[in-house]
């Protein structure tokens, strides 16, 4: 079969952080007309789904307590997968910005457009969007690092203390199973020890989490880096580490830019 003879399709749409505040209208309009819509995201936003579709399928039924979340992953991608197979135009909702610490998302669309169906990402408002308005930070000022924090743990990345940086799921840093949902306080510990190579241990840092609901606040507690092994954490804790150090000028490049000014001024 050719592709063009193909008619299912697959479209990842993002529902954004906030109930019913962040979707945009091309990935409502995608919700709408779709002929099944499986969603991964907040129960509440999945009932608000169902207000916009008639046929939408939750996915958390394919997570389960000690259930290697990979394989959770490459469950959701057969079940969608299935429905394009079947010729039916299919949405695949989730939290955020699909693309955004989200590989389901990125796996389906790979598939499909292998296998010949259309296939397409939307993007949305994720969590780091929020971030920044609610910290009142503007990653252009110092430059912004972001690892997931269990990344950051197993290789060795270069830091730059000038730049902010924010560390993803630090509720599980550290794990490798991939089937907890927190590590605990001997891993926060082996963090701020990493941590400690590049920032004091008094230095502030902050815990963000960001609301569901447009009438809740964003999490945002300020704590030193010492006390963040005892602190109160969840899955969607994110931890923002302001620069400690001031930015060092290149001198070197300086000079040879002036050089350039002069020559073609």
């Amino acid at each position: 079969m050719s592709k063009i003879q193909k008619t299912g399709s697959i479209v990842c749409v993002s529902t954004g952080m906030t109930l019913g505040a962040h979707m945009s209208p091309i990935c409502r309009s995608h919700i709408e007309q779709a002929d099944v819509v499986f969603a991964a995201c907040h129960p509440m936003l999945e009932l608000w789904l169902k207000e916009m579709n008639l046929d939408v399928r939750s996915m958390q039924v394919f997570y389960a307590e000690g259930k290697d979340r990979r394989i959770t992953y490459k469950e959701m991608v057969a079940a969608m997968m299935s429905e394009v197979r079947a010729g039916k135009k299919v949405v695949g909702a989730f939290y955020g910005h699909t693309g955004v610490f989200a590989w389901a998302p990125h796996k389906v669309i790979e598939m499909a457009k292998a296998e010949g169906y259309a296939a397409h990402m939307e993007p949305g408002i994720s969590a780091e969007d929020c971030l920044y308005a609610h910290l009142g930070i503007d990653p252009g000022t110092y430059g912004c690092q972001n690892f997931e924090a269990s990344q950051f743990m197993f290789y060795q990345r270069n830091i730059d203390p000038s730049a902010y940086l924010i560390l993803w799921q630090v509720a599980i840093a550290g794990d490798k199973s991939i089937k907890r949902y927190s590590t605990g306080e001997a891993y926060r510990k082996l963090l701020i020890e990493i941590l400690a190579d590049h920032y004091p241990l008094d230095h502030q840092v902050a815990l963000y989490e960001c609301p569901t609901l447009a009438i809740d606040e964003p999490r945002i507690d300020w704590l030193p880096l010492s006390e963040f092994a005892n602190a109160d954490i969840s899955l969607i804790t994110t931890m923002v580490l302001p620069p400690s150090k001031k930015m060092l000028k290149n001198h070197q490049i300086l000079d040879r830019l002036a050089e350039l000014d002069r020559k073609f001024q």
